[in-house]
């Protein structure tokens, strides 16, 4: 038998813009979620400590008069424009990506071949998104909230590119079947490794081991589950630079640390597995892993021996919706080729 002719697929005027707009979606969340992560550790997550102005104006108070009255209105909150200014941007940009959205669902409600219900998923979830980012304001930066508001990004990014992604042709190269349960397992292990990042980093335990590989020069420190994830402290707390004590921050990081051994072993055997096989879209595959763990690895081990310097610490946010990012696209990848 001749060998089947490689998947090609043609797209309508219509759909090229689609895919184009989710193209740039994809871009455009990318670059929220990592000023967002910018935002938080600069210091700037309550420059504007209102919702969803800036001391009640559009922009930022920058007149005399304006920041008189601001200040006046927020007497615990003196105007600090370069903070505000961070998390203005950062909210004119996550709205444009609301609309971006929007007209992603409601495009595809008009173009035969588009998804249909994922869309307005997205609509669901850009909007919940919203109410995160008032409620990370209005209830001080509370770490499960900040920590969801995180979660929720990464998720609308994560479904924004596979939605980008399922739009391609089914492949004609073959996937072992086994690879699909074991992709799979590391995306949600990834997942899961950013939620630890996130509750680390929201609940201000990044530099609760400042040495490594130890922490706190000990294999093994002294550790306070409870205290450490408990989700809820009630209403009216100010959590900016935290409450915890130090035993619950220094639980937190070296869980994040145990996070990081795990996902790094089960990676490392998804790779070899990709490498192990004939076909190059997988070997492919098992060098972007490996080269996107590793740079992982070495952004987080340096933010730490560095003391975290803000360029690097964001650079570790970016590094893992790189990592995310890859996992998403070899899990769509898997699911669209025919098993072996």
């Amino acid at each position: 038998m001749p060998p089947a002719a490689p998947a090609t697929c043609s797209f309508s005027p219509l759909m090229l813009w689609f895919r184009r707009l989710n193209f740039v979606a994809v871009l455009l969340c990318f670059g929220v979620v990592v000023l967002g992560a910018f935002v938080r550790l600069s210091d700037a997550g309550l420059g504007c400590p209102d919702w969803p102005g800036c001391y009640g104006h559009v922009g930022v108070p920058e007149a005399d008069h304006e920041i008189a009255s601001a200040e006046a209105a927020f007497p615990n909150r003196p105007v600090e424009a370069p903070k505000a200014w961070k998390e203005m941007i950062h909210r004119y940009l996550a709205s444009t990506l609301g609309l971006l959205i929007v007209a992603l669902a409601v495009l595809s409600t008009r173009l035969p071949g588009a998804p249909r219900k994922l869309p307005w998923v997205l609509v669901g979830l850009v909007i919940f998104q919203g109410l995160l980012g008032m409620w990370t304001v209005t209830l001080l930066l509370k770490p499960l909230i900040v920590t969801g508001h995180l979660i929720g990004g990464l998720t609308t990014f994560s479904l924004l590119l596979w939605m980008w992604l399922a739009q391609r042709p089914r492949g004609t190269v073959a996937a072992p079947r086994p690879l699909l349960g074991v992709a799979a397992v590391g995306l949600v292990l990834v997942a899961l490794q950013i939620f630890l990042g996130g509750w680390t980093s929201t609940n201000y335990a990044a530099l609760a081991c400042p040495d490594f590989p130890t922490c706190q020069y000990r294999w093994a420190p002294e550790t306070d589950f409870k205290t450490a994830f408990t989700l809820w402290h009630g209403l009216g707390i100010n959590y900016e630079h935290g409450i915890l004590d130090a035993r619950a921050r220094v639980t937190i990081h070296w869980m994040h640390r145990i996070g990081a051994v795990v996902v790094t072993l089960f990676l490392l055997l998804l790779a070899t597995a990709l490498l192990r096989c004939r076909e190059g879209v997988w070997r492919g595959f098992g060098y972007a892993v490996l080269g996107v763990l590793l740079l992982q690895l070495t952004l987080g081990i340096t933010t730490v021996l560095f003391q975290l310097p803000l360029p690097l610490a964001t650079a570790h946010n970016a590094g893992a919706a790189l990592l995310l990012a890859t996992m998403v696209a070899l899990n769509v990848r898997l699911r669209l080729a025919p098993p072996r």
